[in-house]
């Protein structure tokens, strides 16, 4: 854990015992406990959800006559089900309750959880499905998600200071760090709440998701008794498509094989990272929008230190881009194959910023005047100009097209950042990790990272 402080606002110092929003790092935790219901013979998991769900049932349609959507489906994110993730709800919003989150309806601030493809045809990540879980997973057992948890992972695993109670109980809440925007500044309200608890609601420190790491792996290596049975384990940890297994990203043969996840909810940016063998991770968590870029070059750190058997070290000549190109690309993009998706981008200094709706945001610096890279997880963009040297598109290498357009219609984005975002975090992990050179990571007060020349 970070010693650090919390907030300007707050004045204090945080603790071992402080707790980070995990964000998306909750599905693995989540998905945990849905295996060990496998295993106890409650869940299986090839058969047709709406076989288990009572309190809701997901609608059917042609694709779902067809294939009936699984729990595996849920658990690798290949149900072909929308709704990417969650922007949370400020502490003062009416929080929607779950069935209403799945429908989209009354307070829910994100569209309807439905399936749009062919379950199993292809790989699309979806927090959605993993809300379908969750409701799944109190519907069979008859108690509070967070219990279950609790009781099924959180407990055996020695994590006895993580909840995935949303919101924080008053006697959690004065140990769960504060959230930061972008410029440094507290989240309104300390941090959101996140109904959509198996996508998004887990608090947790890095030393516990440090436990959870090492009961896995102690699993799938034959040890009896951990979170999950050696089979289980095993189950896991077995790519599928796009590289995804039963709860986390796969990557890696032999001693490099690496289970890993990020988390991002406003204002907090987290990454679990960890080897199937030799005992190795990272954890690592901060409460602030630009932690994400700051968290992988510590990761980056530790690897080299230890000799983590990762692609080659290489360090990253930043160049320094005439502001009047920067602002000839700036603007609104449209995803090619989902033209329903916007993706604007800015202006901010040096380099461009990424957005799609208000789910996340990426920043961009210049390798070149028309290449760019993110630093927070390695992809390549390029753009594309015509014969007149007018800007085109933006292309991610070994990713989508996004063409651009001329005006941007309203409209909720929320799912936008699937195709974007997501693809970003896939392309990433192919390539060799990024250590800047002459341009540094500075980490402020408030956790906020800043880039100075």
């Amino acid at each position: 854990p970070t010693y650090t402080r919390d907030s300007i606002r707050r004045q204090r110092q945080m603790c071992i015992r402080d707790s980070f929003q995990a964000a998306s790092i909750s599905k693995p935790v989540a998905a945990t406990a849905a295996l060990r219901l496998v295993e106890q013979g409650v869940l299986e998991l090839d058969v047709p959800v709406n076989q288990y769900l009572t309190s809701w049932t997901l609608p059917e349609n042609d694709f779902t006559r067809e294939a009936p959507v699984t729990l595996r489906h849920l658990l690798t994110h290949t149900g072909g089900l929308t709704v990417h993730g969650f922007p949370g709800y400020a502490v003062s919003d009416e929080v929607a309750s779950t069935i209403q989150v799945l429908d989209g309806s009354g307070p829910a601030n994100t569209d309807p959880i439905r399936v749009d493809t062919l379950p199993g045809s292809l790989w699309r990540y979806s927090g959605g499905g993993y809300t379908i879980m969750q409701q799944l997973l109190e519907d069979v057992t008859g108690q509070p998600f967070p219990q279950i948890l609790r009781e099924l992972v959180l407990d055996p695993a020695g994590m006895e200071l993580s909840s995935f109670q949303q919101p924080l109980p008053p006697a959690r809440s004065s140990y769960a760090a504060t959230a930061h925007l972008r410029d440094g500044t507290p989240l309104e309200g300390n941090w959101h709440i996140y109904p959509e608890m198996a996508a998004a609601g887990l608090w947790t420190n890095p030393t516990e998701l440090a436990y959870l790491a090492m009961e896995l792996q102690a699993a799938f290596h034959g040890e009896e008794g951990r979170v999950l049975s050696p089979e289980m384990a095993r189950a896991m940890f077995t790519s599928g498509l796009a590289d995804w297994g039963l709860g986390f990203t796969l990557s890696g043969e032999g001693e490099d094989a690496r289970f890993t996840h990020g988390g991002s909810n406003r204002g907090f940016k987290a990454q679990f990272y960890a080897y199937v063998e030799g005992g190795r991770g990272a954890f690592i968590m901060t409460n602030g929008d630009q932690g994400g870029t700051l968290a992988r070059e510590i990761l980056l750190a530790v690897a080299r230190e230890y000799g983590w058997p990762d692609p080659s070290y290489r360090e990253e000549t930043l160049a320094e881009v005439p502001q009047e190109i920067l602002e000839e690309i700036a603007g609104e993009y449209r995803v090619e194959g989902a033209e329903d998706l916007v993706l604007k981008v800015t202006v901010v200094d040096d380099h461009l910023r990424g957005e799609v709706g208000e789910l996340d945001e990426f920043e961009l610096y210049p390798m070149a005047d028309d290449f760019f890279i993110d630093l927070e997880n390695g992809a390549r963009l390029r753009v594309d100009r015509d014969e007149q040297g007018e800007v085109t598109a933006l292309q991610v290498l070994g990713g989508p097209r996004a063409v651009r357009v001329r005006q941007r219609e309203p409209g909720k984005m929320e799912e936008g950042v699937g195709p974007i975002r997501e693809c970003f975090h896939r392309v990433g992990r192919h390539h060799p990790p990024t250590i800047m050179s002459e341009k540094k990571v500075e980490e402020s007060a408030v956790g906020a990272g800043k880039r100075t020349a």
